[in-house]
């Protein structure tokens, strides 16, 4: 595979996939999320925080994939 150039290997050792460790790291972060309180329309923290990491998660992988074809 390339890189777009003929000739050159292709390298996955681009400074963005660092921005991949966010969505792995986040959610181990249990202070974050080990409330009953907020809730939000009836759901406790923890529940939408979790579809929040997904948001996050989405985010960081298009951002990535983006700026790494």
């Amino acid at each position: 595979m390339t890189n777009g150039e003929p000739g050159q290997p292709r390298t996955d050792r681009s400074p963005w996939n660092w921005l991949l460790v966010v969505p792995i790291a986040l959610p181990l972060m249990t202070f974050l999320f080990n409330a009953d309180e907020p809730r939000l329309l009836g759901f406790p923290l923890f529940y939408w925080l979790q579809l929040a990491f997904i948001v996050v998660g989405v985010t960081c992988t298009t951002i990535v994939y983006r700026m790494t074809r």
